[in-house]
């Protein structure tokens, strides 16, 4: 079925996790149109998309050829008409309902009926997203994980007027794409953060009432539970505002205390200790060099 899939567009593409989807796109053999509404989102997009595929090459992980072809396999834009000749669309803009309703009602208007539109939402109701959009058969989450270009998992989740041809070529694709599709329903969170938000807050919670430091906290899960990255450092590449948008997207629809967001959090967003990107976070960062831990 992923055979009908030739060309994909990525909206939002000037962000971390919509320039790895891209990068999954380009690399896995697909014509990639990557579209954001800021230029320099883009460029600095590119540069690190760029950056990323030479460590690969230097890893022995590609090839100088495979490089090239990936590079050749997608352009930029800026201009949401050129998703117009896409098989589908990707949509990673940030968490918010009535923007990505939005985007889909316009989407629907550029692009042909064909066009499958897939969510990136890692805790909105994709059911709710499709509403209104014209095309609510032809919309499905794709639930990416951070950084898109390493981790396999896909959550793939219909809508109540998702079609099953619908889902079913969307995981085709995510296969073709070298992915690891798993078929959730739509519920807030969907598997991973319907565990993973109320799990880190508990470690928030944990730091701020001064049950350990974020370094033995880390340490501790990494050797007692065999995860390869603590929570702490998973948080700061998150992006502590990250988590502070899943807080406030999750709980009022869950009403699960464990998911509203921890005072200290609060705190680190506001002075700016947003993680790797900042800088700072639960850690300093210099680089790709972490201190403190």
């Amino acid at each position: 079925m992923s055979s009908s899939i030739k060309t994909v567009g990525v909206a939002g593409a000037g962000g971390t996790m919509g320039a790895g989807i891209a990068i999954v796109a380009a690399r896995a053999g697909f014509a990639t149109i990557a579209y954001d509404v800021e230029a320099a989102a883009l460029k600095r997009a590119r540069r690190q998309t760029e950056g990323f595929l030479r460590k690969s090459v230097e890893r022995g992980k590609l090839t100088s050829d495979e490089l090239d072809r990936i590079v050749n396999n997608f352009v930029q834009s800026t201009d949401l008409t050129d998703l117009g000749s896409c098989d589908l669309v990707i949509e990673a803009v940030f968490e918010d309902l009535a923007t990505k309703q939005k985007l889909f009602r316009t989407l629907h208007e550029v692009c042909p009926e064909k066009t499958i539109l897939a969510s990136n939402t890692s805790t909105l109701s994709i059911t709710e997203i499709a509403s209104g959009c014209g095309r609510e058969d032809r919309v499905v989450g794709m639930h990416f994980c951070l950084p898109a270009q390493l981790m396999k998992l896909i959550e793939l989740s219909p809508g109540l007027n998702t079609s099953e041809e619908t889902f079913e070529t969307a995981r085709a694709w995510c296969e073709a794409a070298g992915q690891t599709p798993v078929r959730t329903q739509d519920r807030p969170g969907f598997i991973l953060n319907a565990l993973l938000v109320p799990f880190n807050n508990d470690v928030i919670r944990a730091i701020e009432t001064g049950v350990a430091s974020p370094a033995d906290i880390d340490k501790a899960v990494k050797v007692g539970l065999g995860y390869k990255m603590g929570p702490c450092e998973l948080l700061d590449l998150i992006g502590l505002d990250t988590q502070l948008r899943l807080c406030e997207a999750f709980f009022p629809i869950t009403l699960d205390p464990r998911a509203a967001a921890p005072p200290l959090l609060r705190r680190m967003v506001a002075a700016g200790h947003l993680g790797r990107k900042a800088g700072r976070g639960f850690f300093r960062y210099e680089g790709n060099t972490m201190f403190g831990g």
